[in-house]
């Protein structure tokens, strides 16, 4: 095994605030929060990476007697080589990054000209690998913030998601002695602002293509049935979100789906599943197909390749003829216009 190595991540500063920089109070943080991405496609990255993201009691709810053996033995074992090469197929090769890290940063660069105060500093993270949660809150305090709202880069809820997110900041936050006043922004799964940008998006994205779909599909990560069994109300706003969409655009019933991807192991996810669809639509006839992932507000492996890559396959490989997938909101203009309007109604009463 090789040795440990050591993070070498250095934040980009260039857009935090360089007036006063001697105060070292009164500034407010806004931390974007997304899920991660690894170090590099290699093995060792990306085994790092995934022992990270599948130990979590939040992604994985089973025993630790039952699941350990399974991830350290078999898993970790084989996982890490199949993966990396499906990142190296989307890989941003300027930046030696994965594009949701590329995303991500400019979502912050973007935002902090958006409010353009400067009281507030922006800066992302990742709750697996780098930036870590727990650096970039340390930073935004010694850089004078006794105030730091936390956004999950999620529209709809999930305790895999969301709240494991919450997690990381609030045990970063219980290491500090002089602790900031902290807000968690909440799911924005039916906001006005969120679907307005998705429409016209989509508008703008449809408006490209020389065809025009046959049917469009709504596509969601997906989640153990149990989970929402259990309470979680993922699957719900995922619903939701889809239904307020498709009405946003006036697309008629019987031409819009709605599907749940990325299924992991043997347990039942959330159905209908979206590979399955996809492939179930091309035996039927369907010719002109568009996938939407509206729950993803960066694209990142599950969009880019599994999405536009392997869904694209299954259609063409079962007799479609034309197949898109539009572009998730990024550090768009729509995007930006999302994250702002979060932003701004959360630090109401701050500013």
């Amino acid at each position: 095994m090789p040795p440990q190595s050591q993070s070498t991540f250095e934040p980009d500063r260039s857009h935090w605030p360089k007036d006063h920089p001697n105060v070292q109070h009164g500034r407010i943080g806004v931390l974007l929060l997304n899920l991660g991405t690894p170090d590099g496609t290699d093995y060792w990255s990306m085994r790092c990476y995934l022992k990270e993201f599948l130990s979590d009691e939040r992604v994985i709810e089973e025993p630790r007697w039952k699941w350990w053996p399974i991830l350290n033995l078999i898993i970790l074992t084989v996982r890490p080589g199949r993966k990396g090469k499906d990142y190296a197929t989307i890989w941003n090769n300027e930046r030696d990054e994965g594009p949701l890290k590329t995303i991500t940063r400019g979502q912050a660069e973007k935002l902090n000209q958006r409010l353009a105060n400067p009281r507030v500093i922006v800066d992302w993270a990742m709750r697996y690998a780098n930036p870590t949660t727990e650096s970039r809150i340390n930073a935004l305090v010694e850089a004078g913030c006794d105030r730091i709202l936390l956004v999950p880069l999620y529209p709809q809820y999930a305790a895999a998601t969301t709240a494991t997110a919450a997690d990381q900041a609030f045990r970063a936050l219980m290491k500090l002695r002089n602790q900031p006043a902290v807000r968690l922004a909440p799911a924005y799964h039916d906001d006005p602002v969120y679907i307005a940008s998705l429409a016209r998006s989509m508008k703008a994205s449809l408006a490209k293509l020389d065809f025009e779909p046959e049917r469009i599909i709504a596509t969601f990560h997906g989640m153990p049935e149990k989970y929402f069994a259990q309470g979680d109300p993922y699957h719900c706003q995922c619903q939701k979100t889809s239904r307020l969409l498709r009405e946003a655009l006036g697309w008629p019933k019987d031409r819009w789906l709605t599907t749940f991807q990325s299924r992991f192991g043997n347990d039942p996810w959330l159905q209908p599943y979206t590979d399955k669809t996809v492939e179930r639509l091309a035996s039927e006839g369907i010719k002109r197909l568009a996938l939407v992932a509206p729950g993803f507000s960066a694209d990142c492996l599950e969009t880019l390749e599994e999405l536009d890559g392997e869904n694209r396959h299954i259609f063409e490989g079962g007799g479609g003829e034309k197949f898109a997938y539009l572009p998730a909101l990024n550090d768009s203009e729509e995007g930006i216009d999302v994250i702002e309007a979060v932003v701004r109604r959360e630090l109401s009463g701050w500013l």
